[in-house]
């Protein structure tokens, strides 16, 4: 058992010594462009610098319909009608902030209940789910009538919670015809509700959802259901896939291998520095 261990311990040196030798890297012959630099928010959800503000406190000039909302002491509150963004996105990144009514109201869908609506389409729903039962599809983090989300998340009422949406868009041929789905990813609270969840179409409260060609990019709007909802921090990145030109073939390159030292340089290296050392000693 012994010889059997020895000689496994050798067998493996070996193949290790083989594999530095020939050790290759690949590469994608793909010549990438520089990701383009962005500083983070100061604190966790603030938003970067290459983000576009939709909402800071102050006003909301980037919406239609802005005026129809109640702004105090840096939040938003719905009144009279939705808002929609004037800015039109696809593929992108929204974050924003909500709180339901601190007062508990109503029941079901009945109780702190908004939206926001991708593309002005695609509804994730804003619900107080603390404590609320209602059909699945329909509470907090769901994509309206397609999925519940993956977990309840839910603040009491009156506290915030964020929603940070990853969505992207869907993609028509000429024909009309899905080239390729949206899809949505939503994390609540630092809780994943929707994992790159597969569109059906967009949502509806009478409809089976169903694709339509519609534009490339379309806006944000964020629903007016009767609550008084709030809203804080609300911003936006436009998503851009990296880009890069292929210059050649996938291929591997040789990795050189470090070069032994001269037996001979290193005697003379080492002469060299005894007899430095006898001068130095001469002169003390």
């Amino acid at each position: 058992m012994k010889t059997v261990r020895m000689f496994s311990a050798a067998l493996c040196a070996a193949l290790m010594l083989c594999s530095a030798a020939t050790a290759q890297e690949w590469k994608s012959g793909v010549d990438w462009q520089e990701p383009p630099l962005v500083t983070p928010g100061a604190e966790p959800g603030s938003a970067p610098s290459d983000a576009v503000i939709l909402f800071d406190g102050s006003n909301l000039d980037a919406w239609e319909n802005g005026e129809n909302w109640l702004v105090e002491d840096g939040v938003a509150v719905p009144q009279k009608s939705a808002i929609v963004s004037r800015q039109h996105f696809g593929d992108m990144q929204l974050h924003l902030e909500w709180s339901a009514p601190t007062e508990i109201r109503g029941s079901g869908q009945g109780r702190g209940n908004s939206g926001c609506y991708l593309m002005n389409l695609y509804e994730i729903q804003i619900l107080d789910s603390f404590e609320n039962q209602t059909y699945f599809d329909g509470q907090a983090g769901s994509v309206y009538k397609q999925t519940p989300p993956m977990a309840n998340a839910m603040r009491k009422p009156g506290e915030w919670n964020s929603y940070d949406i990853i969505f992207n868009a869907p993609v028509f041929r000429s024909n009309g015809d899905v080239q390729k789905p949206g899809f949505v990813t939503l994390i609540q609270n630092g809780v994943v509700m929707l994992n790159h969840f597969e569109l059906l179409g967009p949502t509806s409260f009478v409809e089976a959802p169903h694709y339509k060609p519609h534009a490339e990019k379309g806006p944000i709007s964020l629903q007016f259901h009767g609550d008084p909802v709030r809203f804080r921090n609300i911003w936006v990145r436009e998503l851009k896939a990296p880009q890069g030109v292929r210059v050649s073939a996938p291929f591997n390159i040789q990795l050189k291998k470090p070069q032994a030292a001269q037996p001979e340089a290193d005697e003379a290296a080492e002469k060299k520095d005894d007899s430095t050392a006898a001068v130095s000693e001469a002169k003390n």
